[in-house]
């Protein structure tokens, strides 16, 4: 249902279908930092686990509207100038995009980690359950951003670069 409601806003937001399916394909990439994560905690699914990857997937569905925006931004650059004339020019103006990406997914995820490490490492009152809904968010923040900054950006080119000659 989750993934149901994410969708439809990547389409309200984009008013195109392939941008929020590649959105929606780079995410059980996303995810999959998460369920090695629980699994290597011996964690059982549970309600606050589902909830974490929730959590999980919301983020990495911004992390790919974001890159969205970047690589939109760079071809859209280039077409201005009149330099995205072959599929090598889209390849340059798509390795820009996600360049300028690079340093702001760094600094988010950098930020979500250094929220959620007291959380996995404090004991006391709820800090149990609190475990549980934080594990997932730390697994996926080490594959949702480096997974988003090739899947997203390789899916675009392929799709943008389809009518343009070598």
């Amino acid at each position: 249902m989750t993934l149901a409601i994410i969708f439809l806003l990547l389409y309200l937001t984009f008013r195109n279908l392939w941008e929020p399916v590649l959105i929606v394909a780079s995410l059980p990439f996303a995810i999959i930092g998460g369920y090695w994560l629980i699994y290597a905690l011996d964690y059982n699914m549970s309600v606050a686990v589902a909830v974490g990857f929730i959590a999980l997937a919301g983020v990495a569905a911004e992390f790919g509207v974001v890159m969205l925006i970047y690589l939109d931004q760079a071809v859209a650059r280039r077409q201005a100038e009149g330099r995205l004339l072959t599929r090598a020019d889209l390849r340059e103006a798509v390795m820009e995009g996600a360049a300028m990406r690079v340093r702001p997914k760094a600094m988010t995820v950098l930020t979500i980690l250094a929220g959620l490490l007291p959380i996995m490492l404090g004991a006391g009152t709820g800090s149990e359950v609190m475990q549980r809904i934080a594990a997932p968010m730390l697994g996926g923040m080490i594959s949702a951003p480096l997974l988003s900054m090739l899947i997203i950006p390789v899916g675009y080119l392929l799709w943008r670069g389809r009518g343009l000659p070598r």
